[in-house]
């Protein structure tokens, strides 16, 4: 079965996508690829772009239609390549939490849409990766609920800590009584500016309240770079597929295996 990771921050402009995309993009390539699902329920549709896709012309429907019509996740799914597939999302999902809470009578279970289709496929993958909006509203928390774990990216700005603290408080309430699923099984710093010193105290800050709730803050940090955005623009793919020994680019391998390390349950071996 599939090993479910939602990757959710309540702010946008943090490499969310570009994180869940890079970290896909490693894990379906290599010497020993795994078989990888992005699922983006984000209604701005950026995963797809990154893969060289157009959100505003998906031919088989997008993330929408499976949150709000019921239809399967395998029938919405794009192969990316050999061993990456694409759930998409369209700007149709910024309607959806009016739409789902609106009407109870069709949607009993709210919070549980996106695990009833995860479910679905998850024997079908090594590895599936949900890319969240910037908010914690009724999409965000369908992907928690759906989630065997989740990682939150972190950008040392001002405030960026209670923002995490924030983060950290909404997962821990959705957890179900008597699971400890959802977990946290890391923090990621991206963005990081390595020269700038109120990057390194903010870093040694959100370290220190990691260490206190229990959690990881990954090792591995980020770099900021229009080198991720440039590849998306003009190459279609994510840049750890062109251009891997960039020094910006080249940390997300590192990182990748940080996160195997801490989201593959003990019995199972990381690849």
């Amino acid at each position: 079965m599939g090993n479910v990771i939602a990757v959710c921050m309540n702010k946008g402009g943090v490499g969310k996508t570009t994180l869940v995309t890079h970290l896909a993009a490693v894990l379906a390539s290599g010497a020993d690829p795994a078989k990888v699902l992005v699922v983006d329920i984000d209604p701005q549709g950026n995963a797809a772009v990154v893969f060289g896709r157009d959100p505003d012309r998906l031919e088989r429907g997008s993330t929408a239609d499976v949150l709000l019509r019921g239809t399967p996740l395998a029938d919405i799914t794009v192969p990316v390549s050999d061993h990456l597939d694409l759930a998409p999302a369209s700007d149709e999902l910024n309607g959806s939490e009016v739409q789902v809470l609106g009407q109870p009578g069709r949607y009993a279970r709210p919070l549980h849409l996106l695990k009833e289709a995860v479910g679905r496929v998850k024997k079908e993958y090594d590895w599936i990766l949900i890319d969240c909006p910037p908010s914690l509203g009724l999409l965000t928390a369908n992907a928690v609920k759906a989630a065997d774990g989740v990682l939150v990216p972190f950008v040392p700005e001002a405030f960026s800590v209670k923002g995490l603290q924030r983060v950290v408080q909404a997962i821990e309430g959705l957890r179900d009584e008597g699971s400890p699923s959802p977990r946290i099984v890391g923090v990621a710093a991206t963005m990081v500016d390595s020269r700038s010193t109120l990057h390194g105290e903010l870093l040694a800050s959100a370290r220190a309240y990691c260490a206190a709730q229990g959690f990881p803050m990954l090792e591995t940090v980020i770099p900021r770079s229009i080198r991720y955005a440039n590849a998306a623009a003009y190459e279609g793919r994510p840049a750890v597929w062109s251009d891997r020994s960039h020094p910006a680019v080249a940390p997300y391998f590192e990182l990748t295996k940080e996160v195997l390390a801490h989201a593959v349950p003990k019995k199972r071996t990381a690849r």
